[in-house]
């Protein structure tokens, strides 16, 4: 890697050989992110009804495949040093801009949106376009990553611009394309850093954990501060601690380690469908349960409208089945403990409208608790082996250490 110096780097010189860890910019490129996630929840909550959450669905796909962009890109290529840093810093104006016009994305600051929306997107293309020219191979595969790219965002800003037609329509259509074709394209030319793409997902993942808290925060906002609300906060705060904890405890470690043992395409395709795609219904989990807590708090002794209901215990059933996927995609086995975590967790979507808010929260939050404590109690032998040998993998023969 080019050392830094006083004289500006040429984007073409910036490269990254072998592993390394996420850097500092890489964070602070990510707070215009925090600013979208939290505007995502204002919309779902000013829109309580089907269309809303749809709506909230179609700009958090958005808005991942936006942060999938540079992710991709900062695994194979420095993004902190000279010029490259600077043309970042003009990407983060343009994700600013979307993220200001998120609540109206569908309605009257559609084609604002749109328009910095595919900026952030084409800026990406260009950059990965003149990094390719010093890393072999990866110039086809940045063209081939081109036909997504650009057809998607195309797609979103004609159909806010016409008015042809229904917008979410335009959005479903560019976005169901744009994730269809990362699905079946070559792969074989692009390279990635396994620790820095595993790092930079737990991150992004620790910001929308963080969203989740903020959200605590706003829906407490104007209330009087008893145990009316301090009671419910905590619940929430407790279901926040347990996805941290069923997600950075083992899961991370071992899917790490399987993405390390492969190389070359392969490599790469199985950080495609563990990071780019199992991650996503993660990252909808995570801003659902923001929605869900929020209206919990101004609702405790209340039944829970349908949305903010099916948002609580829907968003942690798509946490989970992100979490399962990821590690079935990294050669694990099933996690039964969290089978039932689901079941549980949808059969309390279909007595919500027969309890009040606060036992919602609670019985969700009992769920989490328990799923917890039967990981790291009952399979602390697999656990340990996890935590404590670095070249512990997920495996069957692994799974039997939890029999011991």
């Amino acid at each position: 890697m080019t050392e830094s110096t006083d004289t500006p780097v040429e984007l073409a010189e910036i490269s990254v050989p072998g592993d390394r860890s996420v850097k500092p910019f890489e964070l602070f490129f990510d707070l215009v992110f925090v600013f979208a996630f939290t505007q995502v929840t204002q919309l779902l909550a000013s829109d309580l009804s089907w269309n809303g959450l749809g709506q909230g669905v179609l700009l958090i796909a958005a808005l991942w495949l936006a942060w999938q962009s540079y992710a991709w890109l900062g695994t194979a290529i420095d993004l902190d040093e000279g010029a490259i840093r600077l043309a970042m810093l003009s990407v983060m104006g343009g994700l600013l801009v979307a993220a200001l016009a998120v609540p109206g994305a569908f309605d009257d600051t559609a084609v604002l949106f749109a328009a910095a929306y595919a900026f952030v997107r084409f800026f990406q293309l260009v950059l990965f376009l003149i990094a390719a020219r010093n890393i072999d191979g990866l110039l086809r595969g940045v063209l081939l990553l081109a036909r997504g790219a650009l057809v998607g965002p195309t797609l979103i800003l004609i159909g806010a611009i016409s008015g042809w037609g229904p917008l979410e329509a335009w959005w479903a259509g560019a976005l169901l394309l744009e994730y269809g074709w990362y699905l079946v394209m070559d792969v074989s030319g692009f390279r990635l850093s396994p620790h820095h793409f595993s790092e930079r997902h737990g991150l992004i993942f620790i910001i929308v954990l963080g969203e989740a808290v903020i959200s605590i925060g706003i829906g407490a906002s104007g209330l009087k501060i008893d145990s009316t609300v301090v009671v419910p906060a905590l619940l929430g705060l407790g279901i926040i601690v347990a996805m941290w904890w069923t997600y950075f405890d083992v899961n991370v470690h071992a899917a790490e380690r399987h993405l390390k043992s492969l190389s070359g395409a392969i490599q790469i395709r199985l950080a495609q469908r563990a990071y780019t795609f199992s991650h996503l219904p993660m990252i909808v989990g995570g801003i659902f349960l923001s929605l869900g807590v929020k209206k919990t708090l101004a609702h405790t002794d209340e039944v829970l409208a349908t949305i903010p209901a099916v948002a609580l215990c829907g968003g942690l059933v798509l946490y989970l089945i992100g979490q399962m996927t990821l590690r079935a995609t990294c050669g694990g086995f099933v996690a039964w403990p969290r089978l039932v975590a689901i079941l549980a967790l949808g059969s309390l979507i279909g007595v919500s409208q027969e309890i009040e808010a606060l036992i919602l929260l609670s019985a969700v939050s009992l769920v989490f608790a328990l799923l917890v404590a039967y990981e790291t109690l009952v399979e602390r032998h697999y656990r340990h082996r996890i935590r404590s040998d670095e070249t512990a993998m997920w495996s069957n023969r692994v799974a039997a250490v939890t029999e011991e």
